[in-house]
């Protein structure tokens, strides 16, 4: 590794350091952050169990368990869904249960 670059990476470890010990305050502009959907929250709104919430959403019910515990967070449309079902629960339940019903009665 040619010694500038080395010097470069050696100096954002230290400053990356600085920042986790809060001694140095990133640039706005680095910062990132994520509003991850609290799945938990939204399914208990929906008095659904983690079954049947997978059922409506077509997915597994090891990915809601994913989701809950952190270990992954939905994306894409997944995540869009499940803010629409937080805005209105009971209404976007009936409207998904619905759906599947006419989607297996083919």
């Amino acid at each position: 590794m040619k010694d500038e670059l080395f010097a470069d990476l050696l100096a954002s470890t230290r400053e990356m350091i600085e920042i986790e010990n809060g001694e140095q305050t990133p640039h706005p502009e680095h910062v990132h952050s994520y509003n991850v959907v609290d799945v938990k929250a939204i399914r208990e709104a929906a008095g659904k169990t983690r079954d049947e919430l997978a059922k409506i959403i077509g997915t597994s019910t090891e990915t809601i368990k994913s989701w809950e515990t952190k270990r992954r967070n939905p994306t894409g449309p997944t995540q869009k869904l499940l803010r629409l079902i937080q805005t209105n629960p009971s209404g976007m339940i009936a409207i998904l249960e619905e759906d599947n019903k006419l989607a297996h009665s083919y």
